[in-house]
Protein backbone atom coordinates (compact mmCIF):
# COMPACT_ATOMS: atom_id res chain seq x y z
CA UNK A 1 0.00 0.00 0.00
CA UNK A 2 1.34 3.44 -0.92
CA UNK A 3 2.48 5.60 1.99
CA UNK A 4 0.00 8.39 1.21
CA UNK A 5 -2.86 5.87 1.46
CA UNK A 6 -1.77 4.96 4.96
CA UNK A 7 -1.92 8.53 6.28
CA UNK A 8 -5.67 8.80 6.88
CA UNK A 9 -5.82 5.34 8.46
CA UNK A 10 -2.85 5.96 10.76
CA UNK A 11 -4.24 9.37 11.71
CA UNK A 12 -7.57 7.83 12.60
CA UNK A 13 -5.91 5.10 14.67
CA UNK A 14 -3.97 7.71 16.60
CA UNK A 15 -7.11 9.77 17.16
CA UNK A 16 -8.88 6.70 18.48
CA UNK A 17 -6.16 5.79 20.97
CA UNK A 18 -5.90 9.35 22.24
CA UNK A 19 -9.59 10.24 22.62
CA UNK A 20 -11.33 6.92 23.17
CA UNK A 21 -12.90 6.80 26.64
CA UNK A 22 -14.77 3.89 28.16
CA UNK A 23 -14.24 1.40 25.33
CA UNK A 24 -11.70 -1.33 24.77
CA UNK A 25 -9.34 0.37 22.32
CA UNK A 26 -7.78 -2.95 21.32
CA UNK A 27 -11.08 -4.05 19.79
CA UNK A 28 -10.78 -1.19 17.32
CA UNK A 29 -8.26 -3.15 15.33
CA UNK A 30 -10.96 -5.64 14.38
CA UNK A 31 -12.50 -2.98 12.15
CA UNK A 32 -11.88 -3.67 8.47
CA UNK A 33 -9.64 -1.16 6.63
CA UNK A 34 -12.47 -0.45 4.17
CA UNK A 35 -14.70 0.66 7.06
CA UNK A 36 -11.93 2.81 8.55
CA UNK A 37 -11.38 4.55 5.23
CA UNK A 38 -15.12 5.10 4.76
CA UNK A 39 -15.61 6.53 8.25
CA UNK A 40 -12.53 8.71 7.82
CA UNK A 41 -13.91 10.15 4.57
CA UNK A 42 -17.11 11.46 6.18
CA UNK A 43 -17.30 15.21 6.78
CA UNK A 44 -17.80 15.95 10.49
CA UNK A 45 -18.96 19.39 11.54
CA UNK A 46 -19.82 20.86 14.96
CA UNK A 47 -21.43 24.27 15.50
CA UNK A 48 -22.19 25.96 18.79
CA UNK A 49 -25.30 28.04 18.19
CA UNK A 50 -25.67 28.78 21.90
CA UNK A 51 -22.59 30.92 22.47
CA UNK A 52 -23.21 33.48 25.21
CA UNK A 53 -25.58 31.19 27.12
CA UNK A 54 -24.65 29.16 30.20
CA UNK A 55 -24.93 25.92 28.25
CA UNK A 56 -23.02 27.20 25.25
CA UNK A 57 -20.24 28.46 27.45
CA UNK A 58 -20.07 25.22 29.41
CA UNK A 59 -19.94 23.28 26.16
CA UNK A 60 -16.96 25.37 25.03
CA UNK A 61 -15.16 25.09 28.37
CA UNK A 62 -15.81 21.43 29.21
CA UNK A 63 -16.33 19.67 25.88
CA UNK A 64 -15.40 21.73 22.84
CA UNK A 65 -15.79 21.47 19.10
CA UNK A 66 -12.61 19.49 18.40
CA UNK A 67 -13.44 16.82 20.96
CA UNK A 68 -17.04 16.57 19.74
CA UNK A 69 -15.91 16.06 16.14
CA UNK A 70 -13.60 13.27 17.25
CA UNK A 71 -16.46 11.57 19.10
CA UNK A 72 -18.74 11.77 16.07
CA UNK A 73 -16.02 9.93 14.15
CA UNK A 74 -15.27 7.41 16.89
CA UNK A 75 -18.95 6.70 17.49
CA UNK A 76 -19.43 6.10 13.76
CA UNK A 77 -16.55 3.61 13.74
CA UNK A 78 -17.93 1.97 16.86
CA UNK A 79 -21.35 1.57 15.22
CA UNK A 80 -19.75 -0.06 12.18
CA UNK A 81 -18.05 -2.50 14.50
CA UNK A 82 -21.11 -3.20 16.67
CA UNK A 83 -23.31 -3.75 13.60
CA UNK A 84 -20.47 -5.48 11.70
CA UNK A 85 -20.93 -3.22 8.71
CA UNK A 86 -17.44 -3.51 7.27
CA UNK A 87 -18.53 -2.93 3.67
CA UNK A 88 -20.23 0.14 2.24
CA UNK A 89 -23.02 -2.01 0.81
CA UNK A 90 -23.93 -3.17 4.33
CA UNK A 91 -24.54 0.27 5.80
CA UNK A 92 -26.22 3.56 5.04
CA UNK A 93 -24.61 6.03 2.67
CA UNK A 94 -23.54 8.80 5.03
CA UNK A 95 -21.52 11.65 3.56
CA UNK A 96 -21.58 14.09 6.47
CA UNK A 97 -22.55 14.22 10.14
CA UNK A 98 -23.28 17.60 11.64
CA UNK A 99 -23.82 18.50 15.26
CA UNK A 100 -25.44 21.66 16.58
CA UNK A 101 -25.53 22.88 20.16
CA UNK A 102 -28.88 24.65 20.48
CA UNK A 103 -30.93 26.49 23.09
CA UNK A 104 -33.78 24.01 23.38
CA UNK A 105 -35.62 21.69 25.76
CA UNK A 106 -34.88 17.98 26.10
CA UNK A 107 -31.49 16.34 25.69
CA UNK A 108 -30.84 15.76 21.99
CA UNK A 109 -32.41 14.55 18.77
CA UNK A 110 -31.22 13.45 15.33
CA UNK A 111 -32.72 14.22 11.93
CA UNK A 112 -31.26 13.86 8.44
CA UNK A 113 -27.75 13.05 9.71
CA UNK A 114 -27.81 16.15 11.92
CA UNK A 115 -27.55 15.91 15.70
CA UNK A 116 -29.01 18.67 17.86
CA UNK A 117 -27.79 18.81 21.46
CA UNK A 118 -29.49 20.89 24.12
CA UNK A 119 -27.44 23.71 25.61
CA UNK A 120 -30.01 23.85 28.43
CA UNK A 121 -29.29 20.23 29.33
CA UNK A 122 -25.55 20.87 29.07
CA UNK A 123 -25.86 23.79 31.47
CA UNK A 124 -27.99 21.97 34.03
CA UNK A 125 -26.26 18.58 34.09
CA UNK A 126 -24.76 18.13 37.56
CA UNK A 127 -22.22 15.38 36.91
CA UNK A 128 -19.34 14.87 34.50
CA UNK A 129 -20.85 16.74 31.57
CA UNK A 130 -18.12 15.73 29.12
CA UNK A 131 -18.72 12.04 29.73
CA UNK A 132 -22.48 12.52 29.61
CA UNK A 133 -22.51 14.36 26.29
CA UNK A 134 -20.11 11.74 24.93
CA UNK A 135 -22.67 9.07 25.82
CA UNK A 136 -25.45 11.16 24.28
CA UNK A 137 -23.45 11.42 21.05
CA UNK A 138 -22.90 7.66 20.89
CA UNK A 139 -26.68 7.24 21.21
CA UNK A 140 -27.49 9.89 18.60
CA UNK A 141 -24.85 8.72 16.11
CA UNK A 142 -26.44 5.27 16.29
CA UNK A 143 -29.67 6.76 14.96
CA UNK A 144 -27.73 7.82 11.88
CA UNK A 145 -26.34 4.34 11.21
CA UNK A 146 -29.04 1.92 12.42
CA UNK A 147 -31.84 0.53 10.25
CA UNK A 148 -35.40 1.28 11.35
CA UNK A 149 -37.50 -1.20 9.42
CA UNK A 150 -38.46 1.45 6.88
CA UNK A 151 -40.15 3.34 9.69
CA UNK A 152 -42.15 0.32 10.89
CA UNK A 153 -40.04 -0.76 13.88
CA UNK A 154 -41.34 0.16 17.35
CA UNK A 155 -39.93 3.47 18.54
CA UNK A 156 -38.93 1.85 21.81
CA UNK A 157 -36.82 -0.70 19.96
CA UNK A 158 -35.09 2.01 17.93
CA UNK A 159 -34.22 3.94 21.08
CA UNK A 160 -33.26 0.72 22.84
CA UNK A 161 -30.76 -0.22 20.14
CA UNK A 162 -29.22 3.26 20.39
CA UNK A 163 -28.83 2.85 24.14
CA UNK A 164 -27.51 -0.69 23.60
CA UNK A 165 -24.66 0.81 21.57
CA UNK A 166 -24.12 3.37 24.33
CA UNK A 167 -24.06 0.50 26.84
CA UNK A 168 -21.50 -1.44 24.81
CA UNK A 169 -19.36 1.70 24.60
CA UNK A 170 -19.51 1.81 28.42
CA UNK A 171 -21.23 5.17 28.67
CA UNK A 172 -24.34 3.95 30.48
CA UNK A 173 -25.58 6.36 33.12
CA UNK A 174 -25.58 5.35 36.78
CA UNK A 175 -29.35 5.84 37.05
CA UNK A 176 -30.17 3.36 34.28
CA UNK A 177 -32.34 0.44 35.30
CA UNK A 178 -30.49 -2.66 36.39
CA UNK A 179 -30.76 -5.84 34.28
CA UNK A 180 -34.30 -7.18 34.61
CA UNK A 181 -35.85 -3.77 35.18
CA UNK A 182 -38.73 -2.25 33.28
CA UNK A 183 -42.34 -3.03 32.39
CA UNK A 184 -42.22 -3.86 28.67
CA UNK A 185 -39.58 -5.12 26.26
CA UNK A 186 -40.23 -2.16 23.95
CA UNK A 187 -40.31 0.43 26.70
CA UNK A 188 -37.27 1.97 25.08
CA UNK A 189 -33.92 3.43 26.06
CA UNK A 190 -32.15 1.73 28.99
CA UNK A 191 -34.95 -0.80 29.61
CA UNK A 192 -34.86 -2.14 26.07
CA UNK A 193 -31.06 -1.85 25.91
CA UNK A 194 -30.73 -4.18 28.91
CA UNK A 195 -33.21 -6.62 27.33
CA UNK A 196 -31.31 -6.60 24.03
CA UNK A 197 -28.09 -7.26 25.92
CA UNK A 198 -29.78 -10.30 27.48
CA UNK A 199 -30.96 -11.49 24.05
CA UNK A 200 -27.46 -11.07 22.68
CA UNK A 201 -26.12 -13.20 25.54
CA UNK A 202 -28.35 -16.03 24.35
CA UNK A 203 -27.03 -15.77 20.81
CA UNK A 204 -23.95 -13.71 20.16
CA UNK A 205 -24.60 -11.54 17.14
CA UNK A 206 -28.34 -11.25 17.77
CA UNK A 207 -28.37 -7.44 17.72
CA UNK A 208 -26.26 -7.46 14.54
CA UNK A 209 -28.72 -9.76 12.79
CA UNK A 210 -31.76 -7.95 14.14
CA UNK A 211 -30.47 -4.64 12.81
CA UNK A 212 -29.68 -6.26 9.44
CA UNK A 213 -33.20 -7.65 9.18
CA UNK A 214 -34.59 -4.20 9.91
CA UNK A 215 -33.03 -2.83 6.72
CA UNK A 216 -36.13 -3.60 4.66
CA UNK A 217 -38.94 -3.86 7.20
CA UNK A 218 -39.87 -5.05 10.66
CA UNK A 219 -41.73 -7.91 12.31
CA UNK A 220 -41.83 -9.15 15.92
CA UNK A 221 -41.29 -12.56 14.34
CA UNK A 222 -37.63 -11.60 13.86
CA UNK A 223 -37.13 -12.65 17.49
CA UNK A 224 -38.54 -16.12 16.71
CA UNK A 225 -36.37 -16.45 13.63
CA UNK A 226 -33.22 -15.49 15.52
CA UNK A 227 -33.82 -16.92 19.00
CA UNK A 228 -36.55 -19.53 18.58
CA UNK A 229 -39.00 -17.80 20.94
CA UNK A 230 -41.46 -14.97 20.56
CA UNK A 231 -40.48 -11.68 22.12
CA UNK A 232 -43.08 -11.89 24.89
CA UNK A 233 -41.71 -15.25 26.04
CA UNK A 234 -38.18 -13.88 25.89
CA UNK A 235 -39.28 -10.94 28.05
CA UNK A 236 -40.81 -13.32 30.60
CA UNK A 237 -37.62 -15.40 30.64
CA UNK A 238 -35.59 -12.23 31.10
CA UNK A 239 -37.71 -11.07 34.02
CA UNK A 240 -37.55 -14.53 35.61
CA UNK A 241 -33.77 -14.63 35.33
CA UNK A 242 -33.49 -11.48 37.41
CA UNK A 243 -36.45 -12.32 39.68
CA UNK A 244 -38.49 -9.37 38.46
Amino acid sequence: MARHNLVPILSFLLLTLVTLQGTDALHFFKTEPEAVTRINSIHYEVTNNATGTLGGTRFTDKIGITYSKSILQLASEFNCRVFRQSKKSESKNVESIKMYVETMDGVAYTSNDEIHVSANYTADYSGDVKREITGVLYHEVTHIWQWNGNGNAPGGLIEGIADYVRLKAKYAQSHWVKPGGGDRWDQGYDVTARFLDYCNSIRNGFVVDLNTKMKNGYSDNFFVELLGKNVDQLWRDYKTKYDN
